[in-house]
């Protein structure tokens, strides 16, 4: 949850930094796709799994986008999804669809205090059903 002027992109950081275990990846859609993302993703040890935009150029040698720029040229931009494992975000939208469809396609709350205290209410009982991976 965050305000609404501030983008999903600069706020990764601070979900990946209050974050206890490990990340292995992080998938995220184009809004995704910056500098500072892409550092802390690294900074997390994680692999990005991140769709470059339509008109991405190259960061400097080595750095991990330019092979999914590569790819997605390569291979067009549904292969890369399905090789680079893109497509487990549909997974996490599915999710939240479903709850939505539950509850109503918004928060009740109208303070931001308040829609906060919602929000993490809504993620306990999502995390009540969710299947344990090993």
């Amino acid at each position: 949850l965050s305000m609404v002027n501030v983008s999903d992109g600069e706020v990764l950081g601070d979900l990946l930094r209050s974050l206890r275990r490990n990340v292995d990846r992080v998938t995220g859609d184009g809004a995704y796709d910056t500098r500072d993302c892409y550092d802390e993703i690294a900074a997390k040890g994680a692999v990005a799994r991140i769709p470059p935009r339509e008109n991405a150029q190259y960061w400097e040698k080595g750095h991990p986008r330019n092979s999914a720029i590569i790819l997605m040229h390569q291979f067009g931009l549904k292969n890369w999804k399905e090789k680079s494992g893109y497509h487990e975000r549909s997974l996490a939208e599915t999710g939240v669809y479903r709850f939505k469809q539950l509850t109503d396609d918004q928060l009740t709350s109208r303070t931001f205090n308040s829609q906060h205290t919602e929000v993490m209410v809504i993620n306990t009982m999502n995390r009540l059903g969710m299947p344990e991976y090993q």
